[in-house]
């Protein structure tokens, strides 16, 4: 609506008070003056409320625009935001849930930077994955690694566990660090996953044996507890979130050591751990850069409050041999049975080599 549309009738005013003062002979001097004045009063008020108008239109345009310009702007930052988030969940299958959260929360930042800290470190290893690999079409293959390492990570993200890295078929992982609970229970965290984890791997090799796989996959696992050094190492370019230091050298060594299908510990680890776990105690080892002997412990279950710990599964494997008892599941009547049987056997294997 135009600005005379609107003050219609203000002009009429104008106009019937322009023409009464034209055709007033009888106003006074007096008169004619007040009255000449409130009529230029009027004009100006009028003049400037068309003007206020105008004004107010012209803001109402400039505010509906940058409205508009507003909501595109919106509309811009929520795609935007979109693609960072899914972004963001693509980037987080490369970093452990913990260190994602500490960058993203801004608890830490990215930069080079470490420092001294005692953590639990754990490493383990797929035994005879190379003849695994020669005997397995590469698809087989694969797809019976990411299982594997599927279903390992669903435990240690299940304990709190730090996955540092896959190196093939191997798996380091640090308690401790971004997050901790404290030395022992960190470690105690630590050793329970590992024990998890065999047990699952014994839920795994009978489905594996299910589907066909002759030797299901058998894992090692070593742990130690002690100081690393942790924190973004590399350069401004590309950094790793990662520990280094002797006692990740010595779960290492740990897990080269430890048998198939067992859990090795260092005796400081042991230490943090023995209260709930039943452990025993293994062959020292020599290890490259350390002095003295390093004491080991083979763990062999949580401890039960009303009868002692029994491994699950007993299972041994050979070229020509392959024994697998249920060892939980057997009376005691049973357990020797068993005994005797392996005793039987033994004594015709000796025969039949001499």
């Amino acid at each position: 609506m135009s600005s005379d549309a609107l003050f219609r009738k203000e002009l009429e005013v104008i106009e019937k008070a322009a023409g009464a003062l034209s055709e007033g002979e009888s106003l006074s001097p007096q008169d004619r003056a007040a009255f000449e004045e409130l009529l230029g009063s009027y004009q100006k008020l009028f003049k400037t409320s068309k003007r206020l108008i105008r004004l107010s239109d012209r803001n109402e345009r400039d505010l509906a625009a940058m409205a508009e310009k507003q909501r595109l702007a919106a509309d811009v930052i929520g795609q935007k935001n979109l693609e960072l988030e899914a972004l963001s969940v693509k980037l987080s299958k490369y970093l452990s849930p913990q260190v994602y959260d500490s960058i993203f929360s801004g608890r830490q930042e990215v930069r080079l930077a470490s420092q001294r800290k005692k953590l639990t470190v754990f490493f383990s290893d797929i035994v005879g994955f190379t003849e695994a690999t020669d005997k397995m079409e590469s698809e087989d293959l694969t797809q019976l690694i990411n299982h594997y390492l599927t279903e390992m990570s669903a435990v240690t993200l299940k304990y709190g566990a730090t996955i540092d890295k896959y190196i093939g078929d191997a798996i380091m992982i640090f308690f401790g660090d971004p997050e901790t609970q404290g030395v022992k229970e960190d470690a105690l965290a630590c050793v329970k996953m590992a024990v998890a984890m065999q047990k699952r791997m014994e839920e795994l090799a009978a489905d594996w044996r299910a589907q066909g796989i002759e030797h299901p996959l058998q894992c090692r696992i070593g742990i130690n507890t002690g100081y690393c050094t942790v924190g973004n190492f590399g350069s401004n370019d590309r950094m790793d979130y990662t520990i280094l230091g002797g006692a990740v050298n010595l779960a290492a060594r740990m897990e080269a050591k430890a048998e198939p299908d067992s859990i090795l510990i260092t005796y400081e680890t042991y230490a943090h751990v023995r209260d709930e776990l039943e452990c025993q105690e293994a062959d020292s080892v020599q290890v490259k850069g350390i002095a003295y002997p390093v004491s080991t412990y083979k763990v062999v279950g949580l401890k039960s409050e009303d009868t002692p710990y029994s491994p699950p599964v007993l299972h041994a494997e050979g070229s020509h041999i392959q024994i697998t008892a249920q060892v939980e599941n057997m009376s005691t009547e049973e357990r020797e049975e068993g005994a005797q049987l392996l005793l039987k056997m033994a004594r015709i294997l000796q025969s039949e080599g001499t």
